[in-house]
């Protein structure tokens, strides 16, 4: 049950509206040219999941794009809580039956400027974060599974877009997406131009081959999933080895199981793939016995660090 109080609020700049009623600029260089970085947790009683671990990415990402930040992360730390503060969520609420979490999504945008596509060096950094309830999917997911497609769409080589920049241009995912919702899958797993798997629209892919829990490595052009890191060393703490390595196309057809992984998804069971030559390959039901316990040693891990991080309350 959700909090009835609970309002989704934005924060542009320090100015902290209703979601709906948040404005930017119109020559904010996110909105024209997807110049931004994001990033996204959610809470768990109140501790933002791998907090850290997300601002680091987020600074990783800047970095790479040569994008200064203006704020510091004290400063923004101290925005997030003002806007989780601001929807009404209090402390007490999540130790009640109709208490609830948030979702927290901030971007850095290089900020408003002449619409020019090389940025003026002045700019200063803008902010945006949004502070939702955490989004709920639907139950069959887990219960039977998500359908993925390979679609035609490969994804951008490291050399022309590194993967590692979470940054607010998504239309290669977008493109992908449709694609696979086209050929009537839930999600997608793109490919490199190589054959590679990569990952999903927005989350990470593992498969089970030869009894081996197994994921694409970074040298395929993926994103490094803080969850998918997490659920490494979930499985690791309890003897199941997860091997990251490059993973062919080709090699698909002997995965007995497979799974997404992310944020907001956690463990979620895949029931069938889509091949680009129409096969279907089809996965156990809810998952396998390694999804299984995949998904019972993350949420141990989960739990783990919330209480050890129970003095880090954005609430």
């Amino acid at each position: 049950m959700s909090n009835p109080a609970f309002q989704r609020m934005a924060n542009v700049d320090g100015l902290i509206t209703p979601a709906e009623e948040a404005k930017i600029s119109i020559f904010d260089r996110g909105f024209l040219y997807g110049d931004s970085v994001y990033e996204v947790f959610r809470t768990y009683s109140g501790v933002g999941l791998f907090f850290e671990e997300h601002f680091d990415r987020l600074e990783n990402s800047a970095r790479l794009i040569h994008m200064p930040m203006t704020q510091s992360r004290d400063e923004l730390v101290e925005e997030i809580r003002r806007t989780i503060r601001a929807t009404g969520l209090s402390a007490s609420a999540q130790d009640t039956p109709s208490g609830q979490d948030v979702y927290v999504r901030y971007h850095i945008t290089r900020g408003a400027g002449p619409v020019d596509l090389n940025p003026d060096p002045q700019l200063k950094t803008s902010y945006v974060i949004l502070a939702k309830e955490v989004p709920t999917w639907k139950a069959e997911y887990y219960s039977h599974g998500m359908r993925l497609a390979i679609p035609q769409v490969r994804r951008n080589p490291i050399g022309a877009l590194n993967p590692n920049i979470k940054g607010g241009n998504y239309l290669n995912n977008i493109l992908a997406l449709h694609e696979a919702v086209e050929l009537g899958a839930d999600d997608c797993a793109i490919l490199n131009r190589e054959g590679l798997v990569t990952e999903a629209s927005n989350s990470n892919l593992f498969f089970v081959i030869g009894g081996q829990l197994v994921t694409p490595g970074d040298g395929a052009g993926n994103l490094r999933g803080i969850t998918k890191t997490a659920i490494r060393k979930a499985c690791d703490t309890n003897g199941l080895k997860v091997e990251e390595k490059d993973l062919h196309v080709s090699e698909l057809p002997k995965a007995t199981e497979c799974f997404v992984t992310s944020a907001t998804r956690e463990v979620m069971p895949v029931v069938s793939l889509r091949l680009e030559d129409g096969k279907i390959l089809e996965f156990p039901a809810g998952g396998g016995e390694i999804t299984r316990q995949t998904a019972k040693y993350y949420h141990q891990y989960v739990e783990q660090y919330v209480q050890e991080h129970a003095d880090f309350k954005l609430v």
